[in-house]
């Protein structure tokens, strides 16, 4: 497959016709249709269904646009940092991370490096851990921020100093919310709306003593703020982390949790990852940043 090719590709996906397609790539619409026909023979697949109103991708064409994406972004990092001079440091620096306040140091350490470099830029992917570390091992990411258990195996890592700290959501007229903590008792019997990643081996499970087929899990989510509405509409109490959701002015409350649980945070990198100049100097700024907060405590 030619690079050439699956921007062509991409293209029709986008604008789910040739006409249109071929008009954007300034291309004949017969040679566009050869160049894809000759792709889905190459692949020996079908990846379009060509409708009378617009194309549709199958099953195989959703798979290679998804691939197609990664192997352009790929591609397009790789050209710039091998273009940057050697005498100005710049580039891109991609963090991905879950939903958590950690992320703040991170951003101090960003914005210092940027006064000394401000070629420098910073991109930040915010997913769940299943989201993060399919990206750290496609190569699209420089760096991953992961919470609590992780495999110490699989990727170089510092463990960062700050922790987050497992709370409940819930409305301000809920019954819990007259409560400074909320004890594992306390939820047995309420409507829970749980983080997707958390699984029964998780320590959350564990400060609950309970399985999760004895828990009431009415809804399941990745990201708080969509839980937070949910929350807000009084469908349950969402178990999350503090410091996420800005509940000043608002119908909710954050109550933590007794005995407290808290989340340790990593910093992880691919094992065989070669960092960009931009990149490698992030993480020398970082390491500097977090020594001086843990000689300052």
């Amino acid at each position: 497959m030619e690079l050439r090719v699956l921007q062509y590709f991409l293209a029709v996906a986008r604008e789910q016709s040739i006409s249109a397609a071929a008009q954007s790539l300034h291309l004949t619409q017969p040679t566009l249709s050869r160049q894809l026909k000759e792709l889905e023979e190459e692949l020996g697949k079908q990846l379009m269904i060509r409708g009378s109103r617009k194309i549709t991708l199958t099953e195989d064409g959703m798979l290679l646009r998804k691939r197609a994406e990664e192997i352009l972004e790929l591609v397009s990092r790789t050209e710039k940092e091998v273009m940057w001079s050697e005498e100005t440091i710049s580039g891109d620096v991609y963090i991905g991370t879950g939903e958590t306040d950690g992320v703040r140091q991170l951003a101090r350490a960003a914005k210092e490096l940027q006064e000394k470099h401000p070629g420098i830029r910073f991109h930040i992917v915010s997913g769940d851990a299943v989201d993060v570390c399919e990206r750290l091992d496609k190569g699209l990411l420089d760096f991953g921020v992961l919470l609590g258990d992780m495999d110490k195996n699989r990727y170089h890592y510092i463990e960062l100093p700050m922790r987050d700290t497992w709370g409940v959501l819930m409305r301000r007229d809920s019954p819990l919310a007259g409560r400074e903590t909320i004890a594992p008792r306390d939820l047995w019997d309420k409507p829970l709306l749980l983080s997707r990643q958390v699984d029964n081996k998780s320590g959350l499970y564990r400060w609950l003593r309970k399985e999760p087929p004895e828990l009431h899990t009415v809804a399941t989510y990745n990201l708080i703020y969509n839980a937070s509405l949910m929350v807000d509409e009084g469908m349950g109490y969402a178990l999350t982390l503090d410091k996420l959701v800005n509940t000043t002015g608002s119908h909710l409350c954050f109550r933590p949790l007794e005995p407290r649980l808290e989340l340790r945070m990593y910093l992880v990198w691919k094992k065989s990852r070669i960092f960009s100049k931009a990149a490698e100097l992030f993480l020398e700024h970082l390491q500097e940043h977090l020594d001086q907060i843990r000689a300052d405590a």
